[in-house]
């Protein structure tokens, strides 16, 4: 395998096709069809055969840097449950007063904590130049996991107004989703940490 900078502006039309793919959350997603595209000689990347190594290598960055946006997801969860759980008054006092509306709420911090660390594990491999595949994926796992768990938090300690756009809680908690299942999904993290690092058969 190896891969290609291609001039959109030149291949669109000749050989390329770009279909837009309408979905839930606010990220570009688009499907592309490649038909009889020719690309010039240099416009190869790097060496030739080399492209899947390349990719992977550049996949762990990836990986990284959305372990990073979960946990950013997963604060501004729990910084607005906090808040909400401060501020609402009812029976006379905070409902954040009472455990069950604290604990998941506090749960959820302690989750998003230890994927940051993870995180800041994967970003030092990978600076250094090791093999950071085993810390990119199970950092991208946990923080994926703990920004679910953070946005679960909220959406129960809003209550219905979690629903109600003015919090802003229900667009976040679209968007937090996608990550169970992309750029790279749990379960194909799994499989890896069961191959890779547990010496498990291959199950797939």
């Amino acid at each position: 395998m190896s891969i290609f900078l291609v001039d959109l502006r030149e291949a669109i039309g000749n050989g390329l096709t770009v279909q837009p793919i309408a979905n839930m959350v606010n990220h570009e997603t688009n499907e592309l069809f490649f038909d009889n595209l020719e690309l010039p000689l240099d416009s190869l990347i790097g060496e030739e055969g080399k492209g899947f190594r390349y990719i992977l290598d550049g996949l762990n960055a990836e990986r990284t840097l959305i372990a990073a946006e979960c946990i950013g997801d997963g604060r501004w969860f729990i910084e607005k449950a906090s808040a909400y759980a401060r501020d609402r008054v009812v029976f006379g006092r905070p409902i954040g007063q009472n455990q069950g509306v604290q604990f998941p709420i506090a749960e959820a911090h302690v989750e998003v904590e230890a994927a940051d660390l993870m995180r800041w594990r994967a970003c030092d491999e990978y600076d250094s130049g090791e093999n950071a595949g085993a810390s990119a994926n199970m950092a991208k796992y946990l923080a994926a996991k703990a920004s679910w768990e953070a946005a679960n938090a909220c959406l129960q300690t809003h209550g219905g107004f979690g629903f109600a756009c003015e919090y802003d809680v229900e667009r976040k908690f679209r968007e937090t989703r996608l990550y169970q299942v992309a750029p790279i999904s749990t379960n194909l993290i799994l499989s890896y940490v069961a191959e890779h690092l547990l010496e498990l058969p291959r199950s797939f």
